[in-house]
């Protein structure tokens, strides 16, 4: 190990590659909201963190389980889900006040279409501004689940006992993969029913781009 006296021990996080304090310094220079979106084997999260000097703040979070409340009955973490988990984490930070925001992918690489940015997508969609570029948000497809739909029928003409097993959890819960993208509607009407509630209830002004 480096014992020079110029030599400086990398903070913990940097060590075990969870935190790019680089890009981290850069973001809290911003002076905006941190949008943090993660993925897990199970879930999809996302957060709305304010830095303080006692440490960061959660103002609001969200992750795809919560969705099963409103009657969602596809995975937890695909991109339709993904991009469910970016609307409500946007209601709810609009309902906060909070109109603004920068992404924070932490230590996950940009690449395009990915659920990541689908939660971006979802964001955006609920009213919230983020600094991003368009190409990188998955097509409207993608967000809808076509491709799982698509991939379900064929699979389903080629191998139905595949199929069954691939597509048990959609199955046993009563819903065929390919009328994914109709419930993907289903379940995002009921999100912003829920929400537009909350915004006439609270007296509170909708963005535009949440009415649409």
């Amino acid at each position: 190990m480096a014992r020079s006296g110029r030599y400086k021990v990398k903070f913990r996080r940097r060590r075990e590659g969870k935190t790019n304090y680089y890009r981290r310094r850069e973001m809290i220079k911003s002076g905006l909201p941190r949008l943090v979106v993660r993925r897990t084997n199970r879930y999809i999260i996302a957060q709305v963190i304010i830095p303080r000097v006692t440490g960061d703040e959660v103002i609001v979070n969200a992750a795809s389980k919560e969705l099963l409340g409103f009657g969602w009955k596809g995975g937890l973490k695909n991109t339709p889900s993904a991009y469910l988990v970016g609307l409500v984490i946007g209601y709810k930070a609009l309902l906060k006040g909070v109109k603004k925001v920068i992404l924070d992918i932490g230590l996950h690489r940009p690449i395009k279409g990915t659920r990541i940015f689908a939660v971006l997508k979802g964001v955006i969609d609920a009213g919230l501004e983020v600094p991003h570029s368009e190409d990188i948000i998955p097509d409207d497809d993608r967000i809808n689940g076509k491709h799982i739909a698509e991939y379900a029928e064929k699979l389903k003409g080629e191998d139905e006992t595949l199929y069954k097993a691939r597509f048990s959890q959609y199955l046993a819960k009563g819903l065929e993969p390919m009328d994914l993208p109709k419930h993907v509607d289903e379940v995002r009407n009921k999100i912003k029913d829920y929400y537009m509630g909350w915004f006439k209830k609270l007296n509170i002004e909708v963005p535009q781009e949440a009415e649409e």
